[in-house]
Formats: C-alpha cells, structure tokens, sequence
C-alpha cells in the first residue's frame, strides 16, 4: 500500500521536472502571450500539488503554500515585478515559518555563521548593485527577506544538503534578477542562469521537506 501511494504521487515531481525544464528552453519566445506565463508557472505548481498530496499536518500546509505563492509569483512577474515579488515574499514569510517551526536542536558555529552571512550579506549585495536605481530600498528589503528565509533553511532540521542548498540557490538566484535589473551582469550571464538556480532551488527545497515529513510519519521515502 504504502509503495502504490508512493507511485501514485511521485510522477508530480516528474511532470514538474518536464514543465521547468522544458520552460528553459522555451523562455524567450517573443510571441509566448498567456501560454508562456502558465507554462511558466507550471513547473512549481506541480511541485505545490505534489506538496499537498504528499506532505502532512500543519507543516505540509505550509511547503505546500510556500510552493503554491512561488508558483504565482512566476506567472505575476510576467505582469508587474512589484506584484510577483509580493507574491514571492509572501512566500517566504510561510517558508520562515515553516523553518522556524523545525529549528535544528543544536546548530554548529559554522551552521550559525553561514545563516548570519546568508541573512546579512543577501540584502548588503542586493543594495550595492542596485542603488541608486529606482525602488533600491525596496529591493534591499525584500533581498533581506530572502536572506531570512535562507538562514532559517539552513539552521532548520530538514536536510541542509537538500532545503538548505535549494534556498541558497533561490538566494543566488535573485541576486541575479538584480544584477540583471541593474546591468551589473551581462544578459549572457544572468539569462543562462536565473532559471536553472530558481527552479532547482525550488525542487529541492519541496522534495527535502516532504521526504522529512513523511519520515516523521511512517519512516517510507517520499
């Protein structure tokens, strides 16, 4: 029973894998329109549904909230950047929560140390490289959120080397989107790379907290 309900719900991770990956390549079409968008979004939205099916309780709710913002704020960003990033910051609110809930017990100095530089240098780079353009303040606030939400990542107790890393990538990520915004870097640099770190950070992010929580449950892998 338990191996059907895991062949039921894995083939979300799959098809979700084929919607980001596949949008890579698709990215720049001129004409892409709606299509595009939900194209775009589709990628992280499988991951959501996967989430809800796969993950329990309380903190089940939140990865799968989390997933689910992200996934709006994808398809948003190709409307307004302050609307998708409202989204995405609601999302990270949630995944601070969520990781906040699961602190790690004892977290080693270079645990403490990594999350201090991942919550105090993420908003500092974000700053130097966009001001003094317009909404700089804003792009230092939400990059603080983004750091926030990395170093809780980091110190929780889902698996650093999948969660941990999934959201520095995010973190990686979009400093990147600003970097990009504010012509520090070269499209050629940032349009091979944007993508990639967001989704794979996102990937692993829903796939370590769900494997954890379904552990906690009945010690079968997700």
């Amino acid at each position: 029973m338990p191996h059907a309900a895991l062949a039921k719900h894995r083939p979300w991770l799959f098809v979700s894998l084929v919607a980001g990956v596949s949008y890579f390549f698709v990215s720049d079409d001129p004409i892409g329109g709606a299509w595009l968008m939900l194209w775009k979004g589709a990628g992280v939205t499988f991951l959501a549904i996967y989430a809800a099916f796969r993950g329990h309780g309380l903190d089940g709710l939140l990865i799968a909230g989390v997933l689910t913002f992200g996934a709006l704020g994808d398809v948003a960003l190709e409307v307004s950047f302050l609307i998708g990033g409202a989204f995405f910051a609601l999302g990270h609110l949630v995944a601070i929560a969520l990781y906040v809930r699961n602190r790690r017990s004892r977290a080693s100095g270079s645990q403490t140390m990594t999350a201090l530089c991942l919550l105090l240098l993420t908003p500092l780079i974000a700053g130097l490289m966009t001001y003094p353009l317009d909404n700089w303040l804003l792009a230092i606030a939400y990059s603080g959120l983004v750091g926030a939400m990395a170093a809780a990542a980091w110190t929780s107790r889902f698996p650093r080397y999948q969660v941990g890393v999934g959201a520095v990538l995010f973190v990686v990520s979009d400093l990147l989107i600003f970097a990009r915004e504010a012509t520090a870097l070269p499209e050629a640099i940032t349009g091979w790379l944007i993508w990639p770190l967001y989704f794979g950070g996102q990937f692993l992010i829903a796939v370590g907290v769900v494997q954890t929580l379904r552990m906690d449950r009945n010690r079968i892998p997700a």
